[in-house]
């Protein structure tokens, strides 16, 4: 059965229930929770992935991401996303026309069928 490696990086469970108390996002509050309530020994990684509702092998990486970088690799960071569909420079030209247009312009258009 695989547990975090507390002593490694000279912290305890308690200190991953602190962490996860006092995280910034909810991605690493939720991670640190796996790591307390494994290392606690109240849930192995199954149990704990099964009551939160994650893949087991979800919560066994995060194990394996503490006992390999510490509680620095378990902390949320944004890895991207779907690429905007406008540039900058057309987005930018897209509220450059918003903000000049006048209620009665927008109106006059709809109702012209434009």
């Amino acid at each position: 059965m695989i547990r975090p490696d507390f002593e490694k990086w000279d912290q305890s469970a308690e200190e991953m229930r602190r962490l996860s108390l006092e995280a910034a996002h909810p991605r690493s509050r939720e991670r640190f929770q796996a790591l307390y309530m494994i290392g606690s020994g109240q849930k192995n990684a199954s149990q704990w992935a099964k009551t939160i509702q994650r893949r087991k092998q979800t919560v066994l990486e995060w194990v394996h991401r503490y006992n390999e970088l510490g509680p620095s690799g378990l902390f949320y960071q944004h890895s991207g996303g779907r690429q905007a569909k406008l540039s900058e420079a057309e987005k930018k030209r897209s509220s450059q026309r918003s903000s000049t247009a006048s209620p009665t312009s927008i109106s006059s258009r709809v109702e012209a069928g434009r």
